[in-house]
């Protein structure tokens, strides 16, 4: 429970909350950047997320105090505007549009949300819209299946906020379980949970943050969504494969053999793109392999080849983030890291042996701060494990 969250909500209503929901971020160790295009990815939620301390308003008002941004959200919930505003509560309005669409609303919500680390590479824009609706929808008496909540996160952030995102970030909120490895089919939406074997060793989960935020909407991130489109596009063609609209056209819906025998024909940057696609799909189903056997060692390897085709193949990373990941490669005791989300500035993860980590911070600190001092007092790093998702802590409070 967020104890900041609790206080400030009693200071502002004069009452204790009707309740707290709370949603965690993830990581996803493989899979990177292939889940818009129907691809294989890992996942896990953390131990680390948004609280909201929320009660009803029988007035159908939403009213919203964030600890992390400024000012006081409202809007009427059976009155969401059609377009964004461009700040952090499009989250929130896109979600009870969504929401809305199946649902009858009859109460609005206020409440007081915070995030428990910095903003930037852990899905916390997920993570919000998820803790919202689990608020939303408890107000209303209105309980969600576990699609329910992916489908409405995930057509918030396409259709309202304007991020191409796959399902990537809402099922490992949502599906995940702790001590396990979710293994995800986002073109089937089949999903696996890989309990870690008894010979796996002991491990944490570490977060090195740039120091730099950063939006998807104003990123690269639909570029790169977008040239991937067009490569399996030109693919299906070449190949008198039917396809349909380009917004319906996913990698995934390309066998590799096809690939292979058009590859030629494809621009540099598609062919690029494309070949960090398959690899990635090699590498999720490998690591998958790898955590059932508990070689961490393996899995680590496969994470850092992640990282390495994110910057050369797919392109993505600012200067400081390729430079968090060369640190992390050079670090003992780090089993293995990449960028963490989409790769525009934000963060890298690792997966890192805990018995070294003080040494670890340390050593991460002081190499990454020494190649960029003006970043002191923004960098900064933390240590999780691994935890539940939204579906298996509700059956926990059954």
């Amino acid at each position: 429970m967020s104890k900041n969250s609790v206080e400030k909500f009693y200071s502002l209503y004069l009452r204790e909350p009707d309740g707290i929901a709370f949603c965690p971020y993830r990581i996803s160790p493989l899979g990177a950047h292939i889940d818009h295009q129907g691809g294989i990815v890992n996942g896990m939620a953390i131990d680390k997320g948004i609280h909201m301390a929320y009660g009803r308003k029988n007035n159908g008002v939403v009213e919203v105090q964030s600890l992390n941004f400024p000012n006081r959200v409202q809007f009427h919930v059976r009155e969401v505007q059609d377009e964004k505003v461009g700040d952090w509560a499009d989250y929130l309005r896109g979600a009870a549009k969504m929401l809305s669409e199946e649902y009858p609303l009859k109460y609005g919500v206020c409440g007081v949300i915070e995030g428990s680390l910095p903003i930037g590479g852990l899905s916390s824009s997920a993570a919000v819209t998820i803790c919202f609706l689990q608020a939303l929808c408890s107000v209303n008496n209105i309980e969600l299946e576990a699609d329910e909540y992916i489908r409405y996160a995930k057509r918030t952030e396409n259709l309202y906020v304007g991020v191409n995102c796959g399902i990537l970030d809402q099922s490992c909120e949502v599906l995940c379980e702790k001590d396990s490895l979710l293994y995800l089919d986002c073109e089937t939406y089949e999903h696996e949970q890989i309990r870690q074997a008894e010979s796996m060793p002991d491990y944490e989960i570490a977060i090195f943050f740039s120091g730099l935020e950063r939006s998807l909407a104003n990123s690269k991130y639909n570029l790169r969504v977008d040239e991937c489109k067009a490569s399996a596009y030109y693919l299906m063609a070449y190949a008198g494969i039917e396809y349909n609209k380009l917004s319906d056209t996913r990698l995934r819906q390309v066998p590799f053999e096809i690939y292979m025998a058009y590859r030629d024909r494809l621009p540099e940057t598609f062919c690029k793109r494309t070949d960090h696609f398959y690899s990635e799909m090699r590498r999720a189903r490998e690591g998958a392999d790898a955590w059932k056997k508990g070689d961490l060692v393996k899995y680590g390897k496969l994470m850092f080849e992640s990282g390495q085709s994110s910057i050369g193949l797919y392109e993505c990373g600012c200067p400081e983030l390729i430079s968090l990941y060369w640190i992390m490669r050079e670090t003992p005791g780090v089993y293995g890291g990449r960028f963490s989300g989409a790769g525009f500035k934000g963060c890298c993860m690792a997966l890192i042996d805990p018995s070294k980590k003080e040494e670890i911070e340390y050593n991460v600190r002081s190499a990454y701060l020494k190649e960029y001092p003006s970043l002191e007092g923004k960098y900064c790093s933390c240590f999780c494990k691994s935890a539940d998702g939204v579906m298996a802590m509700h059956k926990l409070g059954e």
